[in-house]
């Protein structure tokens, strides 16, 4: 955990969220727009696990909204694999002024997100893709929360980032055995932050990513 300390025995309340995440009453309303809209969208489709909605302020808010702070400076380019119900990315681009691009897969997700952008009055780049033929390189940081293996994502990673790119990554207690499968394909810097939402939880962030000897 980092300094402050957040009960895991109730559910993390929006006012006790906005202290942690230092948001001020407008974007607190987006947020919860966003929360409002995410319920509704789980009696219909799977968005997110249904247990997770029972706490959503810790789950989803504060688990995304804590790596804002480590993007990199200015305005960055922010791509979303696999972003799913627009986590970590929609959140994000709540949160901060970085351009940000959801890539999803799945039609109906889109569509959430795309109404999530419209009642959130967020500006972010929804692309109804697959993460392998995205037409996007050179971005800043890439983001992924629950969308695939360590492993995996950095191969994703690797042909979307500039050579300065930051990957930041939400990852359960498996992250340092994920990472040591890493190390045998890959050289990069990494930062493993403690979660501020889950006392098991990693942010895992990498620097300096390149492929050890030519392309597997």
């Amino acid at each position: 955990m980092t300094g402050q300390g957040v009960s895991r025995e109730t559910p993390l309340a929006p006012d006790a969220c906005q202290r942690l995440i230092a948001a001020d009453d407008v974007t607190m309303a987006r947020l919860a727009a966003y929360v409002d809209l995410l319920r509704t969208w789980c009696r219909r489709i799977n968005m997110v696990g249904a247990r997770t909605l029972d706490d959503p302020w810790r789950r989803h808010i504060l688990d995304c909204a804590q790596i804002a702070s480590h993007l990199p400076g200015g305005r960055p380019v922010v791509v979303d694999l696999g972003t799913g119900a627009g986590l970590p990315g929609l959140i994000v681009a709540i949160l901060t002024d970085a351009e940000v691009h959801l890539v999803e897969s799945s039609a109906r997700k889109c569509a959430f997100l795309q109404e999530a952008a419209r009642i959130t009055q967020t500006k972010v780049a929804v692309h109804h893709d697959r993460i392998e033929t995205l037409p996007l390189t050179g971005v800043d940081c890439v983001t992924a929360r629950a969308c695939a293996p360590l492993l995996k994502l950095l191969e994703y990673a690797e042909r979307l980032l500039a050579s300065d790119g930051t990957c930041l990554f939400l990852k359960g207690a498996a992250a340092a055995a994920e990472l040591t499968a890493c190390e045998e394909r890959w050289k990069m810097t990494v930062s493993l932050i403690e979660s501020r939402s889950d006392r098991s939880g990693r942010i895992v962030k990498i620097e300096g990513l390149h492929r050890r000897g030519g392309r597997w």
